[in-house]
């Protein structure tokens, strides 16, 4: 009982400190019109930071990336030592196939790719590599199914959350 206690007390305490970090992030990246809340999560439209089929972060992404670096590395400062946070870089594709021509045989790989892209950025830029975490979702998580180009580029992201590890 006293260890249900405990564990309830550090999610609560977690949960505080992911509601300071992302009111200070929608504060740094509010402005950004490709950049969506959706409810504990930052989603950046794939197109801000990626070519099309590609997972290299084009210009205009390495300057979003690193404003979110320089938050990263100021708001870690708030949270404890002892709560052992990550943030969570989650790639996701639409659902048109890929040719299996290029360099990505799928959507998994896609995904993979630019997630693992987001975070070896961030660390080239001085987040804590033990603090981040890539995953690739492929296309079987989307924001919207619809079979519309619009809903197709809301399900092409990367999403950033804040979690335990």
């Amino acid at each position: 009982r006293r260890l249900n206690v405990a564990l309830a007390q550090r999610v609560q305490e977690l949960n505080r400190y992911r509601s300071d970090f992302f009111g200070r992030l929608r504060e740094i990246l509010s402005d950004r019109e490709n950049i969506r809340i959706v409810g504990d999560r930052f989603v950046f439209q794939s197109e801000v930071l990626f070519p099309p089929g590609g997972e290299t972060i084009n210009e205009a992404g390495q300057d979003e990336m690193k404003k979110l670096a320089d938050a990263i590395i100021e708001l870690q400062k708030e949270i404890p030592p002892e709560i052992n946070w990550v943030l969570r870089v989650d790639g996701h594709t639409d659902n048109r196939p890929l040719s299996g021509t290029g360099r990505y045989a799928d959507n998994w790989e896609l995904s993979s790719a630019r997630a693992t892209s987001v975070v070896k950025y961030l660390i080239a830029n001085g987040v804590p590599a033990n603090r981040l975490v890539a995953a690739g979702f492929g296309e079987f998580q989307p924001l919207d199914t619809a079979e519309t180009d619009e809903a197709r580029s809301k399900n092409r992201r990367i999403e950033l959350k804040l979690t335990e590890r």
